[in-house]
C-alpha cells in the first residue's frame, strides 16, 4: 500500500477522556473548534495561517466575544479535520489509502488552497493521489470504497470518476501487462493452465488468467460496482465471456446462500437491488453466463419481489438457453399464497421465449429475405436444440406431476407447447402422464374405499375429458419396448390407450419378424389413425372407450394373443429360412399369421363392444365381429386384481 508522510513535528495531540483532544505546548490554547461532539483545544494562528474557513469563523467569532467554532457539518468528521490540524501545525501526519479521500475533502471544506498558502494540503494530496493512488490496482479500489460515506464531496471532487477510470483501464489491459498482485482464488480457465505461447521459458513466470480482476471488484458496494463495470464495458476490450463471469462472482460473494438457490431474510432492498443491477449489467452476448446461474437469479428475483422488468428479461434470457438447464433448475418454488408447490407459470413463459426465437427469426425473414441467411444463423432453432428442451420439458412435467394441487390444465398446456418437437421416443412423457395419473388416483384411494369403477363415477376429474386430454399428448408408436410392457399393466392408463399401445407392440414384432402385414381390420385400423394423430381429432370411437379400464381378464387375453402371434411370427420367419418346402412355409406362415389378427380382432372388438353398451356399431369390416364365440369370454369381472406401477 502506498502512503505519504506530511510535516516533520512530533506528534503532540493528546486526549482528554473519549471527546477531547489538546495539543501538550507551553502556550495556551485560545479557540475551541468543535466538530461534532468532540471538542479540539486549539491555536489559532497555526489554523488561520492555512485555512480560509477558520480565518472567516474566528472573525465572526471575535465579534462576538466567543473562543469556540462550530463546524459539525465537515467531512470525514473528527479524524479528518485532526489530519487538517495536525498539516497546519507542521506534525507529522501519514496518508494513505484509506484516509487520503477524507483529507482531501475535509481540506476542501476547510478551503486550504494555494492562494493562502503555497504547498497548502490540497496540493499535497492532489499530488499524493495522481502519482500513487491512482496508479495503484488495489488502492485504487480500497480508496473507491471509502468515498461513499463521503459524497458529495468526493463526487464534486472527481475522486469517484479518477478512481472508476482507473480500475477501468487496469483490468482492461493486456494480462501480458499485469505485473501488479491481484486476488484470485478461482479455477482458471483450461487454456490457461497450459503453455504461454509468448513465453520464452526463462524464469518463473506464470500465467494471468483473463479474469484476475474479478474476485478484487467484489469488495466494492453495488453502486459503485455498477459504474466500474459500465466503464469496463464501455471501453470494449474485456470479453462477454469475462464480464459474465465477473457478474457470476459478484452474485456468489454479494448474495448469501446465492450458490444453493436460497436468498436468506433481511437486507431486501439491498438484495434487490444487487440483483436489478446484476441483470441490468448481463452482456446482450447469448451464453455469457450460464442458463443455470440466470435461473437462479430468477429465483432470487421472484423471492425478493424483484421488479416486473427484471424478472422478464432474465426469462427472455433463460428461454434463449434454455437447452442448458436441468430439470433441478427449473424447480421454481411458487410464491407465497400460491396452492401449487412450483411456479409453472414462470417456466412455461420460459419455453414461449424459447419457441419465440424461431418465430422472430421467420418475421425478420419475411421481410428482408435478402437477409434471410444471416438471421437464420442465430434464430432459427436447432433439431438439437428442440430435442433437448423437449426432453427437459418432459422430466419437468414428471416432477410437477406429484403435486397434489398441480391443475391438469397447466399441466396440459406446458406439455402442448413442446408437442410439435420431434422426439424420437416419448418414454419420458409416459413417466410424466403416468406420474400424474398415479398421484390423483392414490389421492383419490385415500379418501373413498369403492371399487374402481365407483371412484371414476363418484371423481369424474379423472375421467372422460381430462384422462382424454392428457392421454392424447403422448404417441403410442413411440413407446419404448420397457415402456410399452410397463403401460399394458397400468391400471390408471384409459383401456383404448392400452390396447393402442398392444396394437404397436404387435406390429412392431410383425416387423422385426421381416413377414409383411396383411391388411388389418377396420377396428385396428381406425385405432392406429386415432393413434397417430394423438391430440387431435379422434372420432372413431365414444367418450366411453377413454374413460373405461381394461379389467384383468381382458388384459391378459389381449396379451396371451399378443405372445401367440409373436410365436407365430418367430415360426413363420424359421420356416421361411428352411431349405426345401420353401413356398409351402411362406404360405404356411401367412396363415399362421392371419389367423392371428383375425383372433385379435374378435378380441379387439370385444372390448369395444363390451364398453359401448348394447347394439353399438364396433367399426368392424364384418358383421360377425360385435359378439364373441364363447360364453365364458362375455362374462364381465365384477372385481378386479390391482396392479401396481413400477414407475
Amino acid at each position: 500500500m502506498k502512503f505519504m508522510k506530511l510535516g516533520s513535528k512530533p506528534d503532540s495531540f493528546q486526549t482528554d477522556g473519549n471527546n477531547v483532544r489538546y495539543v501538550a505546548s507551553e502556550l495556551a490554547t485560545d479557540i475551541v473548534v468543535n466538530v461534532g461532539e468532540v471538542k479540539f483545544y486549539l491555536h489559532k494562528f497555526p489554523l488561520l495561517s492555512k485555512s480560509e474557513r477558520l480565518q472567516k469563523l474566528v472573525a465572526a467569532t471575535n465579534e462576538g466575544n466567543s473562543d469556540q467554532v462550530h463546524i459539525p457539518d465537515i467531512p470525514g468528521g473528527p479524524s479528518a479535520f485532526e489530519i487538517c490540524a495536525k498539516f497546519c501545525y507542521g506534525m507529522t501526519v501519514t496518508l494513505n489509502a484509506y484516509n487520503v479521500v477524507a483529507a482531501r475533502c475535509a481540506a476542501e471544506y476547510l478551503g486550504m488552497h494555494e492562494t493562502i498558502e503555497k504547498g497548502n494540503l490540497i496540493y499535497k494530496v492532489e499530488v499524493f493521489l495522481s502519482s500513487s493512488i491512482f496508479r495503484s490496482w488495489k488502492d485504487s479500489i480500497i480508496v473507491l470504497q471509502t468515498t461513499n460515506s463521503l459524497l458529495p464531496f468526493s463526487e464534486d471532487l472527481k475522486v469517484i470518476s479518477h478512481c472508476i477510470d482507473s480500475i477501468a483501464s487496469r483490468a482492461s489491459i493486456d494480462v501480458s501487462k499485469v505485473d501488479w498482485s491481484y486476488t484470485y482464488n478461482r479455477k482458471k480457465l483450461s487454456e490457461e493452465n497450459g503453455n504461454d505461447p509468448k513465453w520464452n521459458g526463462v524464469g518463473n513466470r506464470p500465467v494471468v488468467p483473463k479474469d484476475w480482476w474479478v474476485e478484487d471488484l467484489c469488495e466494492l458496494e453495488i453502486d459503485l460496482y455498477k459504474r466500474v463495470m459500465m466503464s469496463i464495458k464501455t471501453q470494449a476490450i474485456v470479453s462477454h465471456e469475462v464480464i459474465g463471469e465477473a457478474l457470476k462472482a459478484y452474485a456468489l460473494k454479494r448474495l448469501p446462500g446465492f450458490s444453493k438457490g436460497m436468498i436468506p431474510n433481511g437486507e431486501m432492498v439491498k438484495f434487490q437491488s444487487t440483483v436489478d443491477t446484476i441483470v441490468w449489467l448481463l452482456p446482450v452476448e447469448k451464453c455469457s453466463v450460464s442458463c443455470s446461474f440466470m435461473i437462479k437469479l430468477l429465483k432470487a428475483a421472484i423471492f425478493m419481489d424483484s421488479r416486473e422488468r427484471t424478472k422478464r428479461e432474465l426469462m427472455r434470457r433463460i428461454g434463449q438457453q434454455l437447452e442448458e438447464a436441468s430439470v433441478n433448475d427449473l424447480l421454481i418454488r411458487a410464491p407465497e399464497g400460491e396452492i401449487t408447490r412450483y411456479d409453472v407459470d414462470t417456466v412455461q413463459q420460459i419455453v414461449e421465449e424459447f419457441l419465440k426465437q424461431e418465430q422472430n427469426a421467420e418475421i425478420e425473414s419475411t421481410a428482408d429475405p435478402e437477409l434471410q441467411e444471416e438471421v437464420r444463423r442465430p434464430g432459427i432453432l436447432s433439431d438439437a436444440s428442440k430435442l433437448m428442451v423437449a426432453k427437459l420439458v418432459d422430466g419437468y412435467l414428471a416432477e410437477i406431476a406429484k403435486d397434489p394441487n398441480l391443475p391438469l390444465s397447466k399441466f396440459v398446456d406446458l406439455a402442448e407447447l413442446v408437442s410439435g418437437f420431434s422426439r424420437p421416443a416419448h418414454d419420458g412423457l409416459y413417466r410424466a402422464i403416468d406420474m400424474y395419473l398415479k398421484r390423483i388416483w392414490y389421492k383419490i384411494r385415500e379418501s373413498t374405499s369403492s371399487g374402481l369403477e365407483h371412484l371414476l363415477e363418484e371423481h369424474p376429474g379423472i375421467g372422460k375429458s381430462e384422462r382424454k386430454r392428457i392421454c392424447r399428448l403422448m404417441d403410442c408408436k413411440k413407446l419404448s419396448v420397457d415402456a410399452c410392457m410397463h403401460a399394458v399393466q397400468n391400471e390408471r392408463l384409459p383401456l383404448r390407450v392400452v390396447v393402442q399401445v398392444l396394437f404397436f407392440e404387435q406390429v412392431r414384432a410383425t416387423a422385426t419378424s421381416g413377414s409383411s402385414t396383411p391388411d388389418l381390420p377396420k377396428v385396428i385400423k381406425d385405432l392406429n389413425s386415432a393413434s397417430h394423430g394423438s391430440s387431435r381429432s379422434v372420432t372413431t370411437n365414444t367418450e366411453e372407450d377413454w374413460d373405461a379400464v381394461a379389467t384383468l381378464e381382458e388384459l391378459k387375453a389381449i396379451k396371451e394373443e399378443l405372445a401367440s402371434l409373436r410365436l407365430g411370427n418367430g415360426a413363420g420367419a424359421s420356416d421361411r429360412n428352411g431349405g426345401d418346402g420353401k413356398g409351402s412355409s411362406i404360405d404356411k406362415a401367412a396363415m399362421n399369421k392371419m389367423k392371428g389378427l383375425l383372433m385379435s380382432r374378435k378380441i379387439f372388438t370385444k372390448l369395444w363392444s363390451s364398453k359401448s353398451g348394447q347394439g353399438e356399431n364396433s367399426g368392424s369390416d364384418s358383421s360377425g365381429s360385435t359378439g364373441s364365440a364363447n360364453p365364458e369370454e362375455a362374462k364381465s369381472t365384477p372385481s378386479r386384481n390391482r396392479r401396481h406401477s413400477v414407475s
